[in-house]
């Protein structure tokens, strides 16, 4: 639940609310004024209509699809700030790739849009979508996460608590209704928008008295959502559960599905049951949502960092089968475990690029047609373990990183609906490559520490050790 790297308290957008006491005396005053009589709840910087229509929407397509392809997740800091001449370099690079990007509606680098009960505070959000607009760029939103006061907090435009337990928890079930409603309002504010994920990674959804996911409330709010979204316009797409499907040692006994499992571990039965119970409780959906690392709970990658990437394939190919084709996506995927700070940066970027790739091609194999990248940049510095660009913060920022190049190859090379071939590889070279080709390009990755010479697809061609080549067919 922690692998998203959320940093506590103070989010990017509230940091000036720590320039010293005499800013937070003023604050205190404004805050004293705008309180609404009787009921103790700012609603300073909010407004009435969070349904308006912002901005100038993009155009979407005549007829809008269940997948979307390979792009990226905003996470809290992005391209949406920073210097201009960085931030307009990064539009520049997505212009025309039509990567999708999906940004959540609270947190992660967006405020908290509902406050007070019916008063809206977008302006993050806003500059996400604007963001998203201007570099072309395909919208997603995750409906997640909810408002203090629809969880047992504080209603307030000064009382939202930032802490990642406070974050990750889910609305009460008296609030399910309220939160479909936001759904509703975001769906109309941004009518451009035609894809939705509800809720993430089961935040908030687990049931301590019997040690399982409380899946019948997570599909309770499913449901509700879903349906005020199809109030709103029949033609927007929504998908769940974005359940993560942790996997567990293959010793292990407690908790070990006996079902899925291989070579990489075993899924968690809990997962599975919980999986079950959406798909045969849910509302509808128009393609299915997982999310999920090569690596067990304990951080094992079985056998090795590249084999262990056959679990990817594994579970998309069961989720398939459960959900009889859904179109399947990728909310999140990480192969490369964190430390003890939720950081990255254990292996060289070649490594992590050829490693990345191969995950890719396992949930291309497992039958997936779209998934998200996560992690786009850092609020500062020259390194950026796995990022896609440099930090936007300097005006020398916002320059394509290798991590950029494989997702934005990816997504182009292989977008939905590719018809994926099998192409011939040299008997010595199988155990030391692997392939994805459609018709017109294939994707070759070294997965080993070391050059190579390889034939693929008929021609012959040296690889540099965790190299990433593209040959055209």
């Amino acid at each position: 639940m922690g692998r998203h790297g959320w940093v506590s308290g103070a989010g990017r957008w509230r940091l000036t609310a720590l320039l010293g006491v005499g800013a937070a005396a003023l604050a205190l005053v404004v805050t004293l004024i705008s309180t609404l009589p009787g009921n103790g709840a700012s609603t300073r910087g909010t407004t009435r209509d969070g349904d308006k229509v912002h901005g100038t929407p993009a155009t979407p397509p005549a007829e809008t699809k269940p997948d979307v392809g390979w792009g990226f997740t905003h996470t809290q800091y992005s391209a949406d700030e920073g210097s201009s001449a960085a931030t307009t370099r990064v539009e520049g690079l997505l212009s025309g790739t039509a990567l999708p990007q999906n940004q959540a509606i609270m947190g992660w680098g967006a405020g908290n849009p509902e406050p007070v009960k019916g008063r809206y505070d977008f302006t993050e959000m806003d500059r996400r979508i604007d963001f998203v607009r201007a570099s072309g760029g395909t919208p997603v939103v995750t409906l997640c996460c909810a408002p203090d006061w629809m969880k047992g907090g504080r209603a307030g435009a000064d009382n939202t608590n930032w802490s990642q337990s406070a974050l990750e928890t889910a609305p009460t079930p008296g609030h399910y209704k309220d939160f479909a409603a936001l759904a509703a309002t975001v769906a109309r504010r941004y009518p451009d928008v035609r894809h939705f994920i509800v809720w993430n990674e089961f935040k908030g959804f687990w049931n301590d008295s019997k040690a399982r996911w409380d899946y019948e409330g997570y599909t309770e709010l499913y449901n509700q959502v879903y349906t005020a979204l199809k109030q709103v316009d029949d033609k927007i797409m929504v998908g769940g559960p974005y359940l993560v499907m942790d996997s567990v040692n293959p010793r292990q006994k407690d908790n070990a599905a006996t079902a899925l499992r291989g070579t990489w571990g075993a899924m968690d039965q809990r997962v599975l049951d919980a999986f079950d119970y959406w798909n045969a409780h849910k509302a509808g959906a128009d393609f299915v949502v997982v999310d999920g690392s090569s690596y067990t709970k304990d951080d094992d990658l079985l056998p090795d960092e590249f084999a262990a990437t056959d679990k990817l394939t594994a579970v998309g190919a069961w989720v398939r089968r459960q959900t009889r084709g859904l179109p399947l996506w990728w909310a999140e995927y990480y192969v490369e475990p964190a430390d003890g700070s939720d950081n990255r940066k254990g292996w060289t970027e070649d490594h992590r690029v050829a490693v990345q790739a191969t995950g890719m091609i396992a949930m291309v194999r497992g039958g997936a047609s779209s998934g998200f990248y996560w992690n786009p940049e850092e609020q500062q510095g020259t390194g950026c373990a796995g990022c896609l660009w440099t930090p936007t913060a300097a005006s020398g920022g916002g320059r394509p990183l290798p991590m950029y190049d494989l997702v934005s190859r990816f997504g182009k090379e292989f977008p939905p609906g590719t018809a994926y071939r099998t192409v011939p590889v040299a008997k010595d070279d199988v155990p030391n490559v692997r392939v994805l080709a459609s018709d017109r390009a294939v994707l070759v990755v070294n997965i080993l520490d070391r050059p190579i010479s390889a034939q693929v697809d008929g021609k012959r061609f040296d690889m540099k050790p965790y190299e990433v080549k593209w040959l055209r067919r």
